[in-house]
């Protein structure tokens, strides 16, 4: 899916809803399991199933919802629906993410953008103002097109800036694909191996002629970070396997890395590098060495192989 079909309607669709939903009283008159949906789905439904589904009688629910998450299936006939988990995995992930600003993080803009779009290609946040609105702000990227979300209050509610209307356009398109029927989306953790963990790096070092050592790094900026009180935190499990010129695995390397880090130095360590080491004991011979690095917090993840001798 293209840049422009992965940006989708996330300010003047949310309004439509959250004024529709005030206003209907067909709303009023739902189940609560049916008023969870509808208000669960409110960014990947269409009108007219929103509407079709308020005019059914409280029996003929069930059957719509399943048909539904049908009509969105990339894999018809799969004992899993993709689409489905990935929409609540985004949902469950935007509320872990954006848990400050007084409401829900999946209600909130980062919230809408991030169940929408997925994970951005790439994150520059400024928590302690130092930017030209002076106040926090957070700059994603997909593609060529950056949203600005702006914290105007200092209370950890995200709101798109003003500039970033200029992309509702763009943005409603890409909406419209997504919640096109049988439409595919991006698989849990498909995106973010080319992009979220960008810049991933590793260097091979030969010791003695009887071991490698392995170097990873990747900019703390590419890292999701949640904000948590006073510090900004996540967890990365790195990976990595050996396999020899048979394509056995003759060793292997797994370790998780909780990042804690104060809100004062988050400008500083965010022009760093995240540095994990490992050294593996290896006869001469090819080799060829695995990596994947894994963000707990989203579920992000980045990926390399290189080929080495010793």
């Amino acid at each position: 899916m293209n840049v422009s079909a992965r940006l989708s309607a996330l300010v003047a669709g949310a309004a439509l809803v959250a004024a529709a939903c005030a206003s209907n009283p067909a709303l009023k008159r739902l189940d609560p399991k049916s008023r969870d949906f509808i208000s669960q789905v409110r960014y990947t439904i269409t009108k007219e199933e929103r509407q079709a589904f308020l005019a059914l009688a409280p029996e003929a629910r069930e059957d719509f919802i399943e048909d539904f998450w049908e009509r969105r299936d990339p894999t018809p006939g799969t004992p899993e629906n993709e689409y489905r988990t990935e929409y609540y995995n985004r949902i469950t992930r935007s509320n872990r993410l954006f848990s400050g600003g007084g409401s829900p993080g999946w209600l909130q803009d980062r919230g809408r953008v991030y169940i929408t779009l997925g994970p951005p290609d790439n994150r520059i946040t400024y928590p302690r103002g130092i930017t030209f609105y002076g106040l926090p702000t957070e700059i994603w990227w997909y593609g060529l097109y950056s949203i600005v979300f702006i914290d105007e209050y200092w209370n950890d509610n995200y709101r798109i800036a003003p500039e970033s209307a200029g992309q509702i356009a763009v943005i409603t398109q890409a909406q419209t694909e997504w919640n096109r029927p049988q439409e595919d989306m991006p698989p849990p953790g498909e995106k973010p191996y080319a992009s979220v963990l960008a810049g991933l790096e590793i260097a091979i070092e030969v010791e003695d002629a009887e071991k490698a050592r392995f170097s990873l790094l990747i900019p703390y900026e590419n890292i999701w970070l949640k904000s948590a009180g006073d510090s900004y935190q996540a967890t990365l499990e790195v990976t990595m396997t050996v396999a020899g010129e048979d394509g056995a695995e003759v060793w292997e390397f797994s370790r998780s890395y909780p990042l804690d880090i104060p809100a004062g130095r988050l400008k500083e360590v965010l022009d760093q590098d995240f540095e994990a080491e490992a050294v593996a004991p290896l006869k001469p011979g090819s080799y060829a060495l695995s990596v994947v690095v894994t963000n707990t917090n989203d579920g992000s993840k980045a990926a390399l192989e290189r080929a080495f001798k010793i």
